[in-house]
């Protein structure tokens, strides 16, 4: 099975990779756009920009899945939380989406983030680190280490990997 990525971003290529391990998959990354901000700043503009990679990933790739990941923000009563999606896309279904973890953001970011920049470079800079979205991640400085990106996208792509072997056998 060939199972396209719509990123080049390095974790989220492993993240697939760690979810869809048990099967027989040739995986291939490709910069999709997600067609969204940037900085996508909703659940409802983070989930679409995860089915456009997705959808993109599929038709450009030429394979039998296809796989987007998008990182983004939810605004809350209570501030400004991190949130993750992703949409598993395959031929003649609808495509399946999941969310995983969501964290609050310290108020130095968040109001960065309002102002118009985007989460990559503000870590970057606050971390006084380089690539922070292509390693730990916000959550991974967030959390000390405890969880990083890879890991919270590995979440994100197993509900997708799960659904997906549910429907593929609900219609077998």
């Amino acid at each position: 099975m060939k199972i396209i990525i719509g990123s080049k971003n390095p974790a989220k290529i492993t993240a697939v990779q760690n979810s869809f391990s048990q099967m027989d998959c040739e995986f291939i990354s490709l910069d999709i756009p997600s067609g969204v901000n940037d900085q996508p700043f909703s659940d409802e503009e983070t989930i679409r920009g995860a089915i456009n990679r997705a959808k993109g990933a599929l038709a450009h790739g030429k394979g039998e899945i296809g796989i987007g990941l998008e990182g983004g923000v939810q605004e809350t009563s209570h501030g400004l939380l991190l949130c993750n999606w992703g949409a598993l896309a395959a031929n003649g279904m609808e495509p399946i989406i999941a969310g995983g973890a969501r964290f609050l953001l310290p108020e130095e970011v968040a109001a960065r983030l309002r102002a118009g920049e985007e989460l990559g470079p503000v870590m970057d800079e606050y971390a006084k680190m380089k690539n922070v979205r292509k390693h730990e991640g916000a959550v991974g400085i967030f959390t000390n280490g405890l969880v990083n990106r890879v890991e919270m996208f590995t979440h994100v792509a197993n509900l997708l990997f799960g659904q997906f072997s549910y429907y593929s056998k609900m219609n077998e």
